[in-house]
């Protein structure tokens, strides 16, 4: 394996590496639930990593997210330093670039060089977040593989009011009760959640692209929604979930 460095973005609900050649290229990627010890999450994931594409020990180690001050790394940089350096490597241009974790969620400007200019999060409530989701399709019974299918059948989206996790929540559950189609419900729910990023997001100018990146780019019916929220084409970067470790294993090349 000629990998030349490896990155490690250690989030709040998944665990991702991936490796690199100098040319940026990925020749490896690992996901994994995150564990609360992530010492010792990273060092078994690490090194059977290292075994399986054949890494010598001394290629170097990049490492963010919120458990990087517990990785053993060249480098622990911010999430917000390595998602723009991911995200630049990605799309060759500048751009604003939304990030959906689990439990938070980033929107950063990036420049020409490739540089943050600046970035907000939304990190104080889950209402903005993946876990909003996870939690209202669990309420709803509803697999995240069904997800583009039933909102495509709604007729109409049912407004979801509440902009707290827990309210929203209780909320759904009256929608059901009331009669609502999980159907319309899950498309307000995808509504909701695009208003409250296309907020973050602030005002657009007409030239700059817009990407996308985390586990909840995957999701066809989030960036419908968000595309409709701001008016303009979003564009989900490759490999999504991995721009974060991408952007790490870049800093140490």
């Amino acid at each position: 394996m000629s990998a030349s460095a490896i990155g490690v973005d250690a989030g709040s609900t998944t665990w991702k590496a991936v490796a690199i050649e100098n040319n940026g290229v990925i020749v490896g990627k690992r996901l994994e639930k995150a564990h609360p010890l992530i010492s010792q999450q990273t060092e078994r994931a690490l090194a059977e990593f290292r075994e399986e594409l054949g890494i010598p020990q001394d290629v170097p180690v990049g490492a963010t997210g919120y458990g990087r001050k517990r990785i053993e790394a060249v480098r622990q940089l911010t999430e917000i330093t390595c998602h723009a350096r991911g995200a630049y490597s990605r799309a060759q241009k500048a751009g604003v670039l939304v990030d959906v974790g689990g439990q938070d969620s980033k929107v950063i400007r990036i420049g020409q060089d490739g540089g943050v200019i600046d970035f907000s999060m939304n990190d104080k409530c889950a209402a903005g977040t993946g876990r909003f989701l996870e939690v209202m399709l669990d309420r709803l019974q509803v697999p995240w593989g069904d997800i583009e299918k039933l909102v495509g059948r709604a007729e109409k989206p049912v407004a979801v009011s509440s902009t707290c996790t827990v309210f929203a929540e209780s909320e759904v559950v009256s929608l059901l009760a009331e009669g609502q189609s999980v159907e319309g419900i899950l498309k307000g729910l995808h509504q909701s959640l695009a208003a409250r990023l296309a907020g973050l997001m602030g005002p657009l100018s007409d030239d700059l692209p817009v990407f996308m990146s985390g586990g909840v780019a995957l999701n066809p019916a989030m960036v419908d929604a968000l595309s409709s929220a701001i008016d303009r084409p979003v564009i989900v970067l490759a490999d999504p979930q991995y721009i974060g470790a991408l952007g790490a294993a870049l800093s140490v090349i």
